[in-house]
Formats: structure tokens, sequence, C-alpha cells
């Protein structure tokens, strides 16, 4: 492997830019265009992608600092050489970087395309007619509509609208922010080039527009003295180039001018907003929609928040410049699964309004905190029940004659150091049970039009520590032998009471099993383990009389509990499911055929 840098890539200004979030982390291995840091100018915001695979070696920036083209932003071990590396740092960055540089300059280019100018004193005496209109009453401009229209996007075909922040009739000002477009690697803030009133929107949230779409149209207030004082301060530089290009060349030169001129339209603007919010920009919170009222968030944010139905609007800020990062999104679905309401949210949804109770008043109490393996238990568990609506389908199996086995191969395999465990058939019977109901190993899409069948077989253990419940998962259950299964089960058990479970050991469940036949009970209702579909609980085996046909005899009794989620399962295939494994589990010679 060669060590290779990773530079920030043009911007499109010489100013320096944000770092607001960074997306790896030191030992993650990365591919080609995945994210790697979230950058931040004045009117853009874009996503910055890695030129190359590899493996991260280390990173030298942090969120909050402010860079430039050129820096380093980390180190990469890559399978490809350095030359290569740095040619393609440099194409490829350059490319996917191309729409950063145009969100970062079109609002000053637009402040700066050509406008009409007054007639010199020469063009009156060639054109008398010219010099009439030009004396005419300025008052007609104020009557004036204009279309404001999508500006150079670039090399984007098109890009989604995700915000619409006006409304007609609302009363605009000069660089406010009309709308907010995605593509797949930035966010861009389209102003008003003018102040004025609006007389329609031609687009709503979600549609694709590209370069020249129309979006509203403005009837422009009349122009100030001062305003027409600076245009034609700035007619001499026009006149001189001839041409567009030479009119974006000024416009590179009083940059400093511009971003220190829109830095504190944007304060007023944000001190505005935190004052009073729009009424025109409410819009149904919760459920997936736009913000309600304007957010600073990357594309990765807003996709995470769409996804996961949250209004941004809502959501607590923790970010440079109160940019929210996805880590608030998830922050904020946590609050809302646990019942409390979010900071500076409203209530409703999933949160659950209950009475604060002063216990104390009816006695002695004590107020033990939760640790941090039941508090993510109990958001789980939470959000679970909530979301999947559960059935439980209770079975018994006679398991007289495999406990006799069972016994009898644990004398044999005492010298090998493994004992069987009641719980290791278990594993093994489920697996063949899922092979032969798909379903059952499945998961259901987000948007509910689709199942997810899953062409490998990995079962979670639910195990009971002094910290709480952990679910370590045993993979590709169906390509393993009892023995193995019992050695793994008793690994991954004494690593879940030594807190010793790395994330990987609980990751990729398509299916659980808690039992507390160790303990007792006669049947329970488990709560499904989402995203999985189905979770089998087990209670004490007992001892029970059971007519053969002629006399009753004593059978060793297991009671099984299938929950299910009854979106995915019907109660017919739930009750098949658990005759099947019943029968498995009577006579284990039926998973040979």
């Amino acid at each position: 492997m060669s060590k290779t840098q990773i530079h920030v890539p043009d911007v499109g200004s010489s100013d320096p830019v944000d770092i607001i979030e960074i997306s790896v982390k030191v030992g993650d291995t990365i591919s080609a265009e995945d994210t790697i840091i979230v950058i931040e100018s004045d009117k853009a915001t874009v996503e910055v992608p890695a030129p190359q695979g590899g493996t991260i070696a280390s990173i030298s920036v942090k969120v909050g600092d402010r860079v430039k083209e050129g820096d380093v932003v980390l180190e990469l071990d890559a399978e490809e050489d350095d030359d290569a590396s740095d040619s393609e740092s440099k194409g490829d960055d350059g490319k996917e970087n191309e729409a950063g540089r145009t969100a970062d300059n079109q609002a000053k280019d637009k402040k700066k395309e050509p406008q009409a100018k007054p007639p010199s004193e020469q063009d009156k005496q060639d054109n008398p007619e010219a010099s009439e209109k030009a004396n005419q009453p300025t008052e007609q401009a104020a009557s004036s509509t204009e279309t404001v229209k999508v500006p150079d996007l670039g090399d984007i075909d098109g890009a989604e609208i995700i915000e619409v922040n006006v409304a007609v009739g609302d009363e605009l000002e000069e660089e406010q922010v009309i709308v907010v477009v995605e593509s797949d690697k930035a966010s861009l803030e389209i102003p008003s080039p003018k102040a004025g009133k609006v007389e329609s929107v031609s687009v709503s949230v979600g549609d694709k527009v590209g370069t020249g779409d129309a979006l509203i149209t403005l009837a422009v207030a009349g122009s100030s003295d001062s305003a027409s004082a600076a245009d034609d301060k700035e007619e001499p530089d026009r006149e001189e180039g001839g041409d567009a290009g030479k009119t974006n060349a000024s416009g590179k030169e009083s940059a400093g001018k511009n971003v220190e001129k829109e830095a504190k339209r944007d304060a007023k603007r944000d001190a505005e907003k935190k004052a009073s919010p729009s009424p025109s920009r409410a819009q149904s919170g919760n459920t997936g929609a736009p913000p309600s009222t304007p957010v600073h968030a990357g594309p990765a944010v807003r996709k995470l928040a769409r996804e996961t139905g949250v209004d941004l609007s809502q959501v607590s800020a923790t970010g440079p410049k109160d940019r929210i990062l996805k880590d608030d999104v998830h922050a904020y679905v946590k609050q809302r699964l646990e019942g409390s309401p979010p900071a500076g949210g409203a209530g409703g949804g999933l949160a659950v309004d209950l009475p604060d109770i002063d216990f104390s008043q009816f006695g002695g109490i004590d107020r033990v905190e939760l640790n941090k393996l039941r508090k993510v238990s109990a958001q789980n568990l939470t959000r679970s029940w909530l979301t999947i609506p559960h059935v439980t389908q209770h079975d018994n199996a006679d398991i007289t004659d495999l406990e006799a086995f069972r016994k009898n191969q644990n004398k044999r395999l005492e010298r090998e150091g493994v004992k069987l465990t009641m719980l290791a058939f278990l594993v093994a019977a489920c697996a063949r049970a899922l092979k032969e109901f798909p379903r059952f190993n499945s998961s259901l899409e987000n948007s509910g039009e689709a199942l997810i069948e899953k062409g490998y077989i990995n079962i979670g253990i639910a195990v009971d520590t002094p910290n709480g419940l952990v679910v370590p998962v045993i993979k590709d259950a169906d390509k393993k032998g009892l023995k193995d299964i019992a050695l793994e089960m008793g690994e991954l058990a004494e690593k879940a009471r030594n807190r010793k479970l790395t994330p990987a050991d609980m990751k990729g469940g398509t299916f659980s099993i808690s039992s507390l036949g160790g303990i007792g009970g006669t049947a329970f209702t488990p709560i499904v383990n989402w995203p999985e579909v189905a979770i089998l609980g087990v209670s004490r085996s007992d001892t029970q009389p059971v007519w053969d046909g002629t006399q009753f005899q004593p059978r060793l009794i297991l009671p099984l509990s299938l929950s299910y989620d009854h979106r995915v399962i019907d109660g017919a295939a739930a009750a098949r499911f658990t005759t099947y494994l019943s029968q498995l589990l009577t006579d284990m010679r039926q998973a040979l055929l």
C-alpha cells in the first residue's frame, strides 16, 4: 500500500471555507466517491468525495476548521501508487466539485449581471429618442415585473427543490433566499437578485429544475438614487470588459467585499428568523416534508431527515454556525422515541406527554440513573414496539427424545470441552425453519412497498447481563453444525458477560431467539428486534401428561412464543412456522431430509 494525501479541492474562491462535518474516522475503509468531509461557503454546502479507495491513516482537520484549496484533509493507505492517486485527486475532485464552485460563485455573479445603463452624452447626441426615454419619470420602474430564474448550475443537469421559502404576497429583500435546491453532492440557496413583492411562485418542493427555469415572478420596487449611483460606478468596468467574462472577473476582484456584505445580511436575516418565523413557510412537521423554517444543513443531513420523517426546523443544531449534523437528527429521533419532547420542538408524533409525579410525597425514594446500555435498549425496544404491529403465536414442542439425545452427547463430548445446550438445538432448528419459510428471514423496506429477502441466516441470541440485555449474532447459522454453534454461543456469552462484545458481534441479525428456559415461566410476548420481522421466545420446559391414544405418557414439553410483524407475516404462516419448528424439535432427524 502507498500513502496518499487527500487535499481540499478547488472551492471556487480564494476565501477559506468552514468544515462543518467529517464523515470518516481513522481506520475506516472507504471507496472512491465516498464523502469524507462537508464544507460550507457563503452560499453553498458541498460534500467532498474521496478520489480513490483505501484505509484512513490519519485526519488533519476537525469540525470548525477553516480551509482553502490545497490544504491537507487526510492521509490514505491506498492500493494505487502515488502518481495515480495525485492524478485522480486532481482530476476527479475537480469534476465532483464543479457544482460547489458554481454554487459558491453564482450568487456573486448574479449580482454582477449587466443591467441597463444610462445613455452617455454621445449617445444622447447620436440618438435623441434614447435621450428622451432616459429623461422619462422613473416611477414606471416601480411597476415592472421580473422573472427570477435558476442561475447557472454548471454540469448539473437537474437539481431537486427541497425548500420553498417564499409565498405569493411576500415582500422580499435583495439577496433573501427564495428556494434551496439540492444535487447529489451540494445544496444551494438561491437568493432574490432584487427587492420586491412576490406575484407568483412557479415551483414547489420536489420539483426538478435546471439552469434557466423560472422560479418566481417579482414585482420590482423602484431603484433608489444610491442604487443608481452604485450602478453608474460599476459601469466603466463593464465597458472596459465589453463581455460577460470580464464582468465575472470584476466580480471576483470584489469578492472580499461581497462576502462581508453577504455575511452581514445573513446575520440580519438569521436574527429576524429567530425573532418571528414567517407564517407563509409553515408546513406540517415530522412527515418528511421540508423544514417549516429555513435551516442550515447539508445534503446528507437533509436526506436523512426525509428518510426518518423529521422536520429539521425542530432539531437543535450543534454544528458550527448553527449547522445541523447527522448526530443532531439521530438525537432528535431518540428523544421522540423516549417520549421526551426535544429541545425547542413541539410535542406530538411519537412523543408522549406524561405528567411529572413527585413520588417522594408518598414516602422515601432513591433515584437510580440508567446506564448507557439500558438507555439504548429502551430506545430500540420503544421504536420496535411503536412501529411494528405485533402478534404472538404460541405452541408447544415435545422434546423428550431430544433431551435424552442431548444428555448422551454431552457425556461423549465432555472430553472435547463442548457442551450442547437446548439453545444450540433451537438455533439449528430455527435455521432450518427459516430456509423453509424465507419470509421470516426478511426485512420490510421503510417505504412499506417491498420486502428484502436475505440470502443469509444470522441468528441473534438474547443474553441477560448485569448491565442489561445484549443480542450477539451467530453468523451463517444454517452452515454450521451443532458443535460449532455450541462453541460460538459459549464464546459470545462470555464476551457479553465481560462487556467485550464488539459492534460487529451484534450486527447483521435476521432472526432472534430469547430464551427464559433457565429462569421460568410458561409463555411471554417477546418484542421483535427491528429491522427483523420475527423473534422466538422460549420458556421453561415442563413434564406433562400427554395422551398417546391409549394412555397418558409423561412427556417433556417446551413452550414456544413466536412474535411477528403482522405487516409481513399472516397468522396462518406463523402457525405453519411454529408447527414445523415443533416437529423438528420433536424429531431432529427431519432436519436431515
